[in-house]
């Protein structure tokens, strides 16, 4: 049979084509590379440069939660229901870039986006854990006065004769944050009780206990270690109202000292009774980190 008269010379062209064909198409090196534009492979060319974000700009959102207004998720309902201007008008666009030298009004009140301050205390006794006091008393503000000129609040409560850990910051996105109970904030309680706790109590307070408004248990109890009988350890992350003294009142203690020891990571180490210091950079991110 004289092969050279075969089909395969009469192959229409194709994939299969012709080194002819193959060279036409640019395939003919062996090295071609197939290009798709939709992924972004079209040529560059002279492509104007890309726009510079203008420095300073921080969004509305943040701005009204800086300014210790509400957290920005609170923010942004604000927003929406056109509770903020900048510079007189209006705004309820999400993602707005705010100025430096933009005036916000929030209610009709010029706003300031103030610089976060984070502010640790050491409580005493005979101190009322608030802003102010309309009977008089002594309040927690009195300890930090000197620690800044800017508007902070205390982060949760510690009542008039609980001593220890009191953090005090103008971030109301992160006081938010630590003090809602899905997000597990870890605290620690030295507790010095009239009389040894009992083994049984010990463990009923592990397991869970009832209260008027529902079940409570603790997430670690002991005695401590080389201290009294009567001296507890105390890890608990619920934010109700004098929850420590109405567990152990509920058993029928009576609870001598009460003094925390540790919140969120952040302990008494170098900070006597009644004095205060700003926390790190670290503690700071830190305590961003808490999911």
């Amino acid at each position: 049979m004289n092969r050279s008269h075969g089909s395969k010379g009469n192959k229409p062209p194709g994939r299969g084509g012709s080194g002819n064909d193959r060279r036409a198409s640019g395939r003919g090196s062996g090295n071609f590379r197939s290009k798709s534009y939709a992924r972004g492979n079209a040529p560059i060319g002279n492509q104007p440069p890309a726009a510079k974000a203008e420095p300073g700009l921080i969004r509305l959102n943040k701005y009204v939660a800086n300014a210790g207004i509400c957290s920005r998720r609170e923010a942004d309902t604000y927003i929406a229901a056109g509770n903020v201007t900048v510079n007189g008008k209006p705004i309820t666009e999400m993602g707005y870039q705010v100025r430096p030298t933009d005036e916000v009004h929030f209610d009709g009140r010029l706003i300031k986006a103030e610089k976060k301050e984070y502010i640790l205390l050491n409580k005493p006794k005979n101190f009322i854990t608030t802003t102010k006091d309309e009977q008089g008393r002594r309040t927690v503000m009195e300890l930090i006065s000197s620690a800044t000129r800017a508007r902070l609040v205390p982060v949760g409560r510690l009542d008039r004769n609980t001593t220890g850990l009191l953090l005090f910051t103008n971030d109301g996105e992160l006081a938010k944050k630590l003090t809602h109970p899905k997000h597990g904030v870890r605290k620690i309680y030295h507790v010095e009780l009239n009389r040894v706790l009992k083994t049984e109590d010990l463990k009923k307070i592990r397991e869970g206990i009832e209260l008027e408004d529902g079940t409570i248990k603790a997430d670690e109890v002991s005695h401590i270690d080389g201290a009294s009988k009567r001296e507890v350890g105390i890890e608990i992350h619920s934010g109700k109202n004098r929850i420590v003294r109405r567990i152990f009142e509920h058993l029928g203690y009576e609870v001598v000292k009460l003094d925390r020891v540790v919140f969120a990571g952040l302990t008494k180490k170098d900070l006597p009774r009644g004095h205060w210091r700003p926390l790190t950079r670290q503690e700071v991110i830190n305590l961003g980190m808490i999911k």
